[in-house]
């Protein structure tokens, strides 16, 4: 079962939508603005983006993610926005990957964020290849390619791992980092 959406707050819908659209190819499918829940006088806008990909008639059926533009005192206007500083994590923690589910997607996806500007890192983990930048509320975002099916044993072995106070490395990724063209 997939995700229907993943939502984020924002204090910059127009950065937020020029980033979602252009630079990561998705749709904005959805606004919904209403009333802040607590019987006051807030007010926010929900918007919504499919990520279906270009090309590709937009719906909600390949996920979707969401943002929330927040307008209430109560509420304030500080509230954190990055979702790793604020919580004392490093940049590379916490992040939102999506799916390329071919390789020649993952390297489209790459060369358009080149096109606009973003230094790519690009991770060969051996079961996928990833690409990263950071949104502009410095939000970690991927694509992904899963590169082979998981074997039985490597199924096994994680299953062993995963309980385990320190478990044995099982490898170090490949990294390279793509300039901006």
């Amino acid at each position: 079962m997939g995700f229907h959406h993943v939502a984020l707050a924002t204090r910059d819908t127009a950065a937020t939508h020029d980033f979602y659209t252009n630079v990561m190819g998705f749709s904005l499918v959805k606004v919904v603005a209403s009333p802040t829940p607590g019987g006051h006088d807030g007010w926010s806008k929900h918007f919504f983006y499919s990520t279906a990909g270009e090309g590709i008639t937009p719906s909600g059926d390949a996920g979707m993610i969401a943002f929330w533009e927040i307008h209430d005192e109560q509420i304030g206007d500080k509230f954190p926005v990055d979702i790793n500083t604020h919580a004392g994590l490093p940049w590379w923690v916490n992040h939102i990957a999506f799916d390329a589910p071919t390789l020649e997607d993952l390297y489209r996806h790459r060369d358009r964020w080149r096109k606009h500007g973003h230094h790519v890192l690009e991770i060969d983990h051996d079961f996928c290849r990833s690409i990263y930048i950071r949104d502009p509320d410095e939000n970690m975002v991927e694509f992904s390619h899963t590169t082979r099916p998981f074997t039985e044993a490597e199924i096994a072995l994680s299953n062993e791992m995963l309980l385990q106070a320190k478990p044995d490395f099982n490898g170090h990724a490949n990294a390279t980092v793509h300039a901006p063209l």
